[in-house]
């Protein structure tokens, strides 16, 4: 397989019974899943979407339009309809992908938050250049991202003659229906799906992803390419012979045992933001109804210097780790020697990085294990398009699984609507008043 699931390093902190014990509900909950008799069964769209191809030939002219007309290429979005973009980006690209040097354009992500510090800064970084805007939303009417867009289509509209502008906006919504729909089709915007039976915590391999994605110069045939295998290869009711479904026990293992937290960890740093994206997926399906995994993230060597202390001697062993490991470098660096031994590190000299990293990867995996913090081990051969395209499947098929297992809905997401509430009574949305008065009552306000 492309991807292999090790947990020899966690073994000492589960039974072989209560593996097996947990074997039937994670073949269970696959079946749910599988045959759509569960909770959430309309948004199951996903679970096919390697096989996605009728926007695929539109997405590419989109995106080479863009590249070939645009210095920088605004995403407008929050949640998962920025996030597994920027993810997938960063990891196969760099983070540093706007500072390098490059025939693609500069991709800014906003909408994602209410700072106008950011919004500010944003625009600064659009002066003196052309922009094209891709703006992600299912109703257009979400408010961080409708406020940017706002402002982002003010501004195309204010440098280029009405017909220029309305191509350089491209929206991602609703196939027929919602605020941005009617203004796209009223202004002549060009548009892409967002599939009403996919969640937008899973929909990176829609074109909610693949048009940002394949803007940054990412081979987005390759990307399908590896979920496609993923969803071929993960399908054995096996434990044995399905490293997703074993995954997914092992974890609920854990958690039954008492683990509250899952720390997503990773070596290279291009994978930050992939790491952010599992904290939304694993987040918002599985916490609720009072279950569920908190998932947190790290990047070692790096965190070792901060949160290290605390993973290895904090006296609650509330939390496992699943540590994501790739087999080779798409470049290395070899150490040389230094005249006087300053640093005492001559005794690397001639050793490459990626032989130190792996090794203080192997030193932190028996430090924390022997700490009472298992290690579970999800092992790719490289970082490149094929590989993460398989772990997004793997990981979005291990989540649906787990929440399964759990007995909730792995596709909703009730409490997000709370926040929401609050924030438009505070504002003075119409409708709100008597919940304002109560609000600002409480708040002292």
């Amino acid at each position: 397989m492309s991807v292999l699931f090790n947990e020899k390093y966690a073994d000492r902190y589960f039974t072989a019974q209560e593996l097996s014990a947990m074997a039937p509900r994670a073949v269970s909950a696959m079946d749910t899943l599988m045959q759509g008799s569960g909770l959430g069964n309309d948004k199951l769209g996903w679970v096919t979407l390697p096989e996605y191809c009728e926007e695929f030939t539109a997405i590419q002219e989109a995106a080479d339009y863009i590249r070939q007309n645009a210095d920088v290429l605004i995403v407008i979005g929050i949640g998962g309809s920025y996030l597994g973009a920027r993810a997938v980006i960063e990891a196969v690209k760099s983070p540093n992908y706007n500072l390098t040097a490059k025939d693609t354009p500069q991709i800014f992500y906003i909408g994602n938050s209410l700072s106008p510090s950011s919004l500010n800064e944003t625009l600064a970084l659009c002066e003196g250049k052309d922009i094209c805007v891709n703006v992600i939303s299912k109703s257009g009417t979400t408010t961080e991202p409708a406020i940017a867009f706002r402002i982002f289509r003010d501004l195309v509209n204010s440098r280029y003659s009405k017909e220029e502008a309305a191509k350089r906006i491209f929206c991602t919504t609703d196939k027929a229906k919602g605020t941005l729909k009617e203004l796209a089709d009223r202004e002549g915007y060009k548009t892409f799906v967002v599939p009403d039976d996919v969640g937008g915590r899973f929909s990176v391999l829609t074109a909610v992803g693949l048009l940002p994605i394949a803007v940054a110069g990412i081979d987005i045939g390759e990307l399908l390419k590896g979920a496609e295998t993923a969803m071929n290869e993960l399908c054995s009711d096996e434990l044995a012979k399905n490293e997703m479904l074993r995954y997914a026990a092992v974890r609920n293992c854990f958690y039954e045992n008492g683990k509250q937290l899952e720390c997503f960890v990773s070596y290279e740093p291009r994978m930050a933001m992939f790491n952010e994206w599992l904290k939304q997926l694993f987040g918002e399906s599985e916490g609720k109804d009072g279950k569920g995994l908190f998932p947190v993230s790290c990047i070692f060597s790096t965190d070792l210097h901060s949160l290290g202390q605390y993973i290895q001697e904090s006296g609650k062993k509330l939390m496992f780790e699943t540590v994501i490991d790739f087999k080779q470098t798409d470049s290395d660096y070899e150490i040389p020697m230094q005249e006087g031994n300053l640093d005492g590190l001559n005794f690397l000299a001639g050793n490459n990085m990626s032989y130190v990293n792996n090794r203080a990867r192997l030193g932190t995996l028996l430090a924390h294990t022997e700490g009472g913090v298992p290690n579970l081990v999800i092992e790719c051969d490289k970082l490149d398009e094929y590989h993460i395209g398989y772990l997004i499947y793997f990981f979005e098929k291990a989540c649906a699984v787990s929440g399964y297992i759990l007995g909730v809905n792995p596709f909703n997401q009730p409490g997000v609507e709370s926040y929401k509430k609050n924030m438009f009574a505070l504002l003075g949305k119409p409708g709100f008043e008597a919940e304002k008065e109560r609000l600002e009552k409480q708040l002292g306000l």
